[in-house]
C-alpha cells in the first residue's frame, strides 16, 4: 500500500500530513531538570513525521494539577525552561501545541476542586466545590496560561476536555449537581467550557492553533448524550476553535478504550459523527496503531487528521516508515500498556515495552561503534531481537541463532491469546527491522559452545530463554497434564473441562484462550461493542469450554497483572464463567481429574485436560557449556531470570546491552 502525505490548514498553519502525536504523560513534565529529555523525546518524533505534537497535560493552576508535582507555568524561569521543548522541536521541524489539563476531582493531591463534592470511584477524597468566583478565576487562569504559551513557543493550545477531567466534570449530569448558571440543563453545563475555550482564543488570536480534546464517546452513565455531544462540538466551533481532537470514554468508565482487547478504530465512527456537524477538521484517535487503519479512516471520511500517543512511543519515526514505503519496519505498539500507562499509576516516567529507548533517548547512543565487531546472539525471543537490532545499529555484525523455526519466543506465544494479536504484528515489524539491519537470521538452529567457539565470534549473547516448569506430582505424566506451550503453539487442544494450573499472567492468558468464544456473523468491532454493552444491551459470548482456575497462594487472582489492564482481565473471565480457586495444594492426577486439598477438604476436580502454568525457569544448558569451556559471554531476559517472566525487563536488557557493546 502507497501512503500519501496529505496537507491540511489548521489554524493558521499548514500541516504537511495528517498525523498528530497525541497528549500521553511521560512523567517528565513535572520536573524541569529532565526537560531535556523531554525534549529530545519530542524532537525525535517531529523528526520523524509526527506533523503536530501535543505535549502531557500542564495545568492551568495549582489545584488542577494532576498529581502534587510542579505541572504549571507560572514564572518567567518556567518559560524559559520551556522554550528547550519548544525549541528542539522547530528545529526538528515540527509544531508543538501545550495541553491544558485541569484534574479536577482526578487530582490526586489535598487540594483538588470540581463543579460539586462527589467523589470519584478511582479517587479516596472528596473535592471541594468551586465557587462562582473561583470558577471566574480558573477561567482567567486558562487564559494567562496560554499567553505564557506563547511566550515559551508553543504554536497553539489544546484544552483537555474529555476522559473525565474538570471539563467533562462540569459538561455530565453525573458530576455537575449545581443550581447556578454553571449547572442545571446542558446550555448551563456547556458555560465553563466554552468561557474558557473563548478566553483562550482571544488570547491565541490568529497566532496559534486552538484545539479541543472532547469527548466523542462518553461511556458513563449520566455522561453526555449523543446529541449533548454535538450541540457541544457546534459551540466550541461557533467560539473559535480550530481543531476538535476525540476522546473516548472516562478513566471510571467499565468499558476498554484503549487495550489491546479493543478492536482496531473502534470508536471511529464516533469521531465521524462530529465530523459530519461541524466545518472545522475532527482528529480520530484511539487504537489506532497502524498506518493502513489510519488511511482507511481518513480515505472513509471518518476523520481529518489521526491522533496517536503509544504508537509514537513505540516508534518515533512511525511516519517517516509510512510515508517512505517501510511501513512493514514500524515498530508496532502492542497496547499492552505495561511500560506506559501503568509505569504512570506507579509514579515512574514512562517508556515502552517494544521500544526502551521511548522517554530515555539520551540514556542511548547513535554513534557507530569504534570497532565492528562480530556478536552471535542465541535466542530469538524478544531479548534476542533487542539485543541484535541495537547492535547491529551501531555497525555489528550479528547473527541471530534460533532453535525454533519463527523468532518472537513468549511474545509469539502470548498472540495467540484472543486481545493480544498485535503482539504478532509487533513480531513482524522486528523481523522487518532484523531484515533492514543486515542481521544474519539462523532459525532451526540449536546452538552448542562448540558452534560458537568455531565461528571465532567477538561476543557472545545468551538470550535462550526459559523452560516451563512441570507439575512434580504423582499422575505428572499423564498425557491430559500438558505445558501452557503445547496449547498456545496449537499442539495439542484441550478437552471440554480444563483446569489450569497457575494464578498469574500466563495463567490468565491461557484461560482467556481457553474459554474464548466467537460471536458468529459479527465483525470484530461488533463483536465488541455486544460483548462490553456499546449502544446495546451487554452480551458476552459464551464460553468455549469449562475452566477452573488454581493456584496455591493466598489472596485474590490476577494481583500481578498490569492496573490498566488486569480488570480486563477479570471481567472477561467473569463473562465466561472461569472459576477460580486458591490456597491449594495438588496431590496426585488420578483416573478421573486432579487431587487437590483445600483448607477443609480433599477432593478430585474432574478434567479432560491439565494445562501447567505454573513458573518457569531459565534455560542453562548453553551457559553451562560456555562456563566448561572458559567462553566469555553476556546473558540476558529469561536465561539470566526466568522468575515472573517479564517481556519489558528483557526488551530493556537486550536493547541496552546491544547499544553498549
Amino acid at each position: 500500500m502507497i501512503y500519501t502525505a496529505q496537507q491540511i490548514k489548521v489554524g493558521p498553519f499548514i500541516l504537511p500530513n495528517r498525523f498528530v502525536m497525541g497528549s500521553m504523560h511521560t512523567g517528565l513534565e513535572g520536573d524541569q531538570d529532565k526537560f531535556n529529555q523531554l525534549a529530545k523525546f519530542y524532537a525525535d518524533r517531529a523528526s520523524g513525521g509526527a506533523a503536530l505534537i501535543i505535549t502531557g497535560g500542564f495545568s492551568p493552576n495549582f489545584q488542577g494539577r494532576i498529581q502534587d508535582e510542579n505541572c504549571t507555568i507560572d514564572t518567567e524561569e518556567d518559560i524559559i525552561a520551556h522554550k528547550i521543548i519548544t525549541s528542539a522541536v522547530h528545529q526538528a521541524g515540527g509544531r508543538i501545541l501545550l495541553q491544558l489539563l485541569h484534574a479536577g476531582r482526578y487530582s490526586y493531591h489535598p487540594h483538588q476542586v470540581a463543579p460539586s463534592p462527589q467523589k470519584s470511584p478511582i479517587n479516596r477524597e472528596i473535592p471541594k466545590e468551586l465557587t462562582g468566583m473561583e470558577i471566574m478565576k480558573t477561567i482567567e487562569d486558562y487564559a494567562e496560561t496560554t499567553r505564557k504559551a506563547l511566550e515559551a513557543g508553543y504554536d497553539g493550545i489544546e484544552i483537555m476536555g474529555s476522559e473525565g477531567y474538570l471539563m467533562s466534570q462540569f459538561l455530565a449530569s453525573y458530576t455537575n449537581h449545581r443550581t447556578d448558571e454553571w449547572g442545571g440543563d446542558f446550555e448551563n453545563r456547556m458555560r465553563f467550557p466554552i468561557a474558557v475555550t473563548a478566553a483562550v482564543r482571544e488570547v491565541l488570536g490568529n497566532k496559534g492553533i486552538l484545539s479541543f480534546r472532547m469527548s466523542a464517546l462518553e461511556l458513563v452513565e449520566g455522561g453526555m448524550s449523543h446529541s449533548e455531544i454535538l450541540q457541544f462540538a457546534q459551540a466550541l466551533e461557533f467560539v473559535g476553535t480550530d481543531m476538535l481532537s476525540t476522546g473516548i470514554g472516562w478513566h471510571e468508565s467499565p468499558v476498554p478504550t484503549i487495550a489491546g482487547t479493543v478492536p482496531h478504530a473502534a470508536f471511529a465512527k464516533a469521531a465521524a459523527a462530529i465530523k459530519q456537524v461541524v466545518s472545522i477538521p475532527v482528529v480520530a484517535s484511539n487504537r489506532i496503531n497502524l498506518p493502513e487503519v489510519a488511511e482507511a479512516i481518513l480515505e472513509n471520511g471518518q476523520g481529518d487528521l489521526i491522533s496517536m500517543a503509544r504508537p509514537f512511543l513505540a516508534d518515533p519515526e512511525f511516519v517517516a516508515k509510512a510515508l517512505g514505503g517501510k511501513e512493514k519496519e514500524i515498530n508496532v505498539c502492542i497496547a499492552c500498556n505495561q511500560a506506559c500507562l501503568d509505569h504512570y499509576f506507579i509514579n515512574q516516567p514512562i517508556s515502552c515495552l517494544v521500544n526502551p529507548r521511548a522517554a530515555r533517548e539520551l540514556e542511548f547512543t547513535n554513534k557507530p561503534a569504534e570497532h565492528s565487531k562480530s556478536i552471535a546472539v542465541v535466542g530469538a525471543g524478544v531479548a534476542g531481537i533487542s539485543c541484535a537490532l541495537e547492535a547491529a545499529k551501531r555497525g555489528h555484525q550479528v547473527t541471530l541463532f534460533d532453535a525454533s523455526d519463527r523468532i518472537g519466543g513468549q511474545l509469539w506465544l502470548a498472540g495467540q491469546v484472543p486481545g493480544k494479536e498485535d503482539y504478532l504484528l509487533a513480531i513482524d515489524g522486528f523481523e522487518a527491522q532484523l531484515s533492514a539491519a543486515n542481521v544474519t537470521m539462523k532459525l532451526n538452529n540449536y546452538v552448542t559452545a562448540n558452534l560458537l567457539k568455531s565461528q571465532n565470534f567477538d561476543e557472545i549473547v545468551i538470550a535462550s530463554g526459559i523452560r516451563p516448569r512441570q507439575l512434580n506430582i504423582p499422575g505428572g505424566e499423564d498425557p491430559r497434564v500438558i505445558g501452557y506451550t503445547e496449547i498456545l503453539n496449537g499442539t495439542k487442544v484441550a478437552g471440554e473441562n480444563v483446569i489450569v494450573i497457575g494464578g498469574g499472567g500466563i495463567g490468565h492468558d491461557v484461560s482467556i484462550f481457553l474459554s474464548h468464544g466467537k460471536h458468529r456473523n459479527k465483525s470484530k468491532i461488533e463483536a465488541f461493542n455486544s460483548h462490553w454493552g456499546i449502544g446495546e444491551k451487554r452480551n458476552p459470548v459464551p464460553a468455549k469450554r469449562n475452566v477452573t482456575m488454581l493456584k496455591r497462594s493466598e489472596g485474590r487472582f490476577g494481583k500481578t497483572l498490569g492496573k490498566s489492564t488486569g480488570w480486563i482481565v477479570r471481567q472477561e473471565l467473569r463473562d465466561f464463567g472461569v472459576k477460580q480457586m486458591g490456597e491449594v495444594s495438588y496431590k496426585c492426577v488420578n483416573e478421573n481429574g486432579l487431587e487437590v486439598e483445600t483448607s477443609n477438604a480433599v477432593l478430585t476436580l474432574p478434567a479432560d485436560t491439565i494445562v501447567v502454568c505454573a513458573g518457569q525457569i531459565s534455560d542453562t544448558r548453553l551457559e553451562n557449556d560456555l562456563k566448561e569451556q572458559g567462553i566469555d559471554y553476556h546473558i540476558i531476559g529469561g536465561a539470566l531470570l526466568a522468575d515472573k517472566l517479564d517481556a519489558k525487563r528483557s526488551i530493556d536488557e537486550g536493547a541496552r546491552l546491544g547499544n553498549k557493546l
